[in-house]
């Protein structure tokens, strides 16, 4: 491909509206446009990176066993009302009604759709295992989308369903997902960890996130230094640590007035007691229900776990005049004791001795407070984020924080939805069963995204090899010098020969604007064709991401270069 041809409109100014690298980026080097919020067109140059992975994807996805199906973006409510999902899934479903006022949705996922297309062709234990996945656009109506690719409301994403006769068979299947990841993000050419994770909206008793490790990943995962735990901070195990301090007695429980102290640090300034010794009460509404989450004060609450050790179907804060009318005090003057709530109490809780709370009156704490003595939880619970330096839950090890990109997501699913759906087949001894189901998803469009997040530098985009939209760039200094420009286009036309992807810049620009495209759009391989060098018989070769160009033979830059993509 020429330049003079390549329509890749780049900018010289970061776009306001970018926020994050990725975004900045894909916009600046001409890969994406927006159309509205959380909603792109790809470009060519970012559809050539797109069709890449998905080859990859698609490669491995062929491998483990799977089959390509294309299923329908518009679901009937019928199938997600069947399943018990149409109510519970939330606002980030884009629903729509047809002319006969019949609802539907646009897909945010295929559960529903894929099950019951099983349920209605495959019939015997015969039939199983059974891998279908596609490639296709999902729809999700963020409340806020952001940071361009990484949130958006329509995305492209790579979802794979498993259909097995029992739990030994979703084990079996499960691996194959798992070690197919694995594979595909080594070929990706990225960074990356697998970690526990919660199963959220989908369901299922265990699932793996895929991470691409970034310092602008939105998400937090930990990790031991010492064994092969690692998880992501909503999924995190926490341990109960030893107090900091030994206590020789309980004091006497004491009420003292905090005119004005809301806060954990105003209580450390008020009183001199550090945060370690309070603990902060948290009133959330549980399906309606009113209940408090006390914590250690330094401590941050994770409200995934809270989820779901109460099992409800929706957590949010407390409305604070709910909270005053039921307890008499505000937010900042909440303490366990007394509350006339469930009390679910973190396991650090547990091993604290005679601290601060709030005393359920405005202005006022309490002191020399002792679980059991002064109150009575209703469960002791691990409901806190873990943080650097808490003790591993698996071995004597420390966690260690990392930020990341969520770019897969693997699910055991169970019989959620095959008893939901009454899917059933027909076991060995002539029985109905339900199908035992796993999901495993890969975020197409994101992981483009978090490949330039975790590979860019001050000049633009460093694509690793594998996704790269063109493998090399040929760039003459003076597209006018008709040697220069006849060394360059023979140069161009044998590395297409050998199945290079390449580009020609043959525009009529300055030597500086062609570089700072190349960096910018982060093609590996520059090959430069100056009057200096061809003095010598050589061109110029630069890596893009080594600083350092190199001399090389014109006579071998083409094997050279082969090599490099090779290796």
């Amino acid at each position: 491909m020429k330049s003079s041809e390549l329509f890749y409109p780049t900018l010289r100014e970061v776009p306001s509206e970018a926020e994050v690298i990725s975004h900045q980026l894909l916009l600046r080097a001409g890969f994406i446009r927006k159309v509205s919020a959380g909603v792109y067109t790809y470009l060519p140059l970012a559809y050539r990176v797109i069709r890449k992975i998905e080859q990859i994807v698609r490669e491995e996805m062929d491998k483990a066993g799977g089959q390509e199906v294309l299923m329908p973006i518009i679901q009937p409510a019928e199938l997600w009302q069947k399943s018990g999902r149409w109510e519970v899934y939330g606002d980030e479903m884009m629903r729509l009604q047809d002319r006969h006022k019949r609802l539907f949705a646009l897909g945010p996922t295929h559960e529903e759709l894929i099950t019951s297309l099983v349920d209605a062709d495959v019939h015997s234990y015969r039939d199983l295992p059974l891998l279908l996945y596609q490639i296709q656009n999902k729809y999700r109506d963020e409340i806020r989308p952001r940071f361009g690719l990484m949130r958006g409301r329509e995305f492209i994403m790579k979802d794979l369903y498993s259909f097995d006769a029992d739990d030994e068979g979703l084990d079996i299947s499960y691996q194959k997902m798992y070690s197919a990841y694995n594979q595909i993000f080594k070929r990706l050419g990225l960074r990356y960890r697998v970690v526990e994770a919660d199963s959220g909206a989908i369901g299922g008793n265990e699932s793996h996130e895929f991470m691409v490790l970034a310092e602008t990943g939105e998400s937090e995962i930990v990790y031991c230094n010492k064994c092969d735990y690692a998880a992501n901070v909503e999924k995190a195990s926490c341990t109960a640590a030893q107090p900091l301090e030994k206590e020789v007695s309980l004091l006497e429980l004491e009420k003292v007035h905090t005119p004005g102290q809301r806060t954990i640090k105003d209580i450390t300034d008020f009183l001199g007691i550090s945060p370690h010794k309070q603990v902060k009460t948290l009133m959330y509404s549980a399906d309606g229900e009113l209940v408090a989450a006390v914590i250690r004060g330094d401590r941050e609450l994770n409200e995934i776990k809270l989820k779901n050790i109460l099992g409800c179907n929706e957590l949010l804060m407390a409305d604070e005049n709910l909270v005053i009318n039921n307890t008499g005090a505000g937010f900042g003057s909440l303490g366990p004791v007394n509350i006339g709530v469930k009390v679910y109490a973190d396991l650090e809780v547990e091993h604290m001795c005679n601290f601060a709370c709030g005393a359920n009156q405005d202005d006022y704490h309490y002191i020399n407070v002792n679980i059991g003595r002064d109150f009575v939880p209703e469960a002791i619970v691990d409901i806190r984020n873990a943080t650097a330096g808490d003790p591993c839950p698996v071995c004597d090890g420390q966690l260690q924080v990392v930020r990341g990109i969520e770019v897969g997501h693997i699910f055991k699913l169970g019989v959620k939805y095959s008893s939901a759906m009454g899917a059933t087949f027909i076991d060995q001894n002539g029985k109905p069963c339900p199908f035992v189901m796993g999901c495993y998803g890969i975020g197409i469009s994101r992981t483009m995204a978090a490949a330039v997040e975790q590979n860019y530098d001050e000049n633009g985009i460093i694509w690793p090899l594998p996704i790269a939209p063109y493998h090399v760039i040929v760039v003459p200094v003076n597209s006018k010098n008709a040697e220069q420009l006849q060394i360059a286009e023979i140069i161009y036309q044998k590395l297409q020969q050998e199945g290079v992807e390449v580009i020609l810049d043959d525009r009529d620009e300055r030597a500086g604007v062609k570089f700072k495209d190349a960096d910018l759009i982060g093609i590996p391989v520059r090959v430069t064709i100056g009057a200096k060098a061809l003095q010598e018989n050589k061109v110029e070769l630069k890596k893009r991401w080594e600083k350092e160009a190199e001399l090389v033979g014109l006579e071998s830059v083409v094997e050279i270069v082969k090599e490099i993509i090779r290796n």
